[in-house]
């Protein structure tokens, strides 16, 4: 029988359209930099990841729980399968956030993630900006021109004066069109480039969304003042950086203990030019003082950016708890 306690409790239901309409890139700014300072003053249940891979594709489990008036814990599956949208015409990545109760396990809300996983990605990048960039930084060189490049650049122009944008990516076509969306969009210069390097020598920010498996970038090209937001090597494979620079740079990541085993550092950690202890800081410790930030316009500095269960959960407990007075979603019964 189930428990009386247990009967009314409905879980909510939300999709990503109404996602959107409840939360909007702006609102994600302070809720990511808020769960990293939760984080960074012990304020959370700690983080979990899990990574599955399949023939065509991967999948992603992070786990996490914040402590704010009430504790939350989210969880988060995602899929990543790239060829997707050419092979079947469906997104390239699909899933789902589960927000439970942090007190009773209940579970409160099951959401479409992509929504929230591509502007707390974003926001994050620009957090960390305001931290670790120049702040006159006015040029910016964006690899990747998909959804996150755009959620990148936008993010970036609320934290810093970008004037000027240099864009490259794989296929040249896009970027063309990104260029032309982005300039038109945001009231910015934007120059397509056939290389990263080719933009890097006038640049103050360099950010790499990509699903790349081997470097794109060499420690050659990085001008001195480079602030790089290194986004895309979310998974043990991925990798975007030559692991010399990390050697030579001052390195922050989102979460050491997911960075060691997944990010850039992992490959730098694996290739023996950096250790685990000459990680300069995690984001959180910079955000609440403890580490310093930039401390002169000279210094490159690499954030290396795994997206964690911090910011997916910081996301998910807004929606939920806007969604709820706002009348949101549709509710169901898991117990009847």
């Amino acid at each position: 029988m189930v428990p009386r306690s247990l009967r009314n409790r409905e879980t909510l239901l939300l999709s990503g359209s109404e996602i959107s309409q409840i939360l909007g890139l702006e609102d994600y700014f302070d809720l990511v930099e808020n769960a990293f300072r939760l984080y960074a003053e012990d304020k959370s249940l700690g983080t979990g990841l899990l990574h599955v891979d399949t023939e065509n594709g991967e999948f992603h489990i992070k786990a996490g729980g914040l402590v704010t008036e009430k504790t939350y814990l989210g969880l988060k599956l995602n899929g990543g399968f790239f060829q997707n949208q050419k092979r079947f015409g469906l997104p390239n990545i699909q899933g789902i956030i589960v927000l439970c109760d942090g007190e009773d396990g209940s579970p409160l809300a099951i959401m479409e993630s992509v929504q929230i996983t591509i502007n707390r990605t974003g926001a994050t990048t620009a957090v960390a900006a305001k931290y670790l960039a120049k702040p006159d930084s006015k040029t910016v060189t964006i690899c990747g021109c998909g959804t996150q490049g755009r959620v990148q650049l936008k993010s970036l122009i609320e934290v810093l004066p970008i004037e000027r944008v240099f864009v490259v990516d794989a296929d040249r076509e896009k970027a063309g069109a990104f260029a032309i969306e982005m300039a038109e969009e945001l009231q910015v210069e934007a120059v397509t480039v056939d290389s990263i390097g080719e933009g890097l020598e006038t640049s103050d920010v360099l950010v790499t969304c990509t699903p790349s498996t081997s470097p794109l970038i060499e420690p050659e090209n990085i001008p001195d003042g480079l602030f790089i937001a290194a986004v895309g090597a979310d998974s043990p494979e991925k990798q975007e950086l030559d692991v010399r620079i990390l050697a030579q740079a001052k390195v922050v990541v989102d979460l050491i203990d997911q960075c060691k085993n997944v990010g850039e550092l992992h490959h730098g950690i694996k290739a023996g030019v950096i250790s685990e202890e000459e990680v300069h800081a995690e984001l959180g410790q910079v955000i609440i003082g403890t580490r310093t930030g930039r401390t002169s316009d000279e210094e490159v500095i690499v954030f290396d950016a795994t997206g964690s269960a911090l910011q997916d959960t910081a996301g998910a407990i807004a929606v939920y708890e806007r969604a709820v007075s706002s009348k949101h979603g549709n509710n169901f019964n898991f117990f009847s």
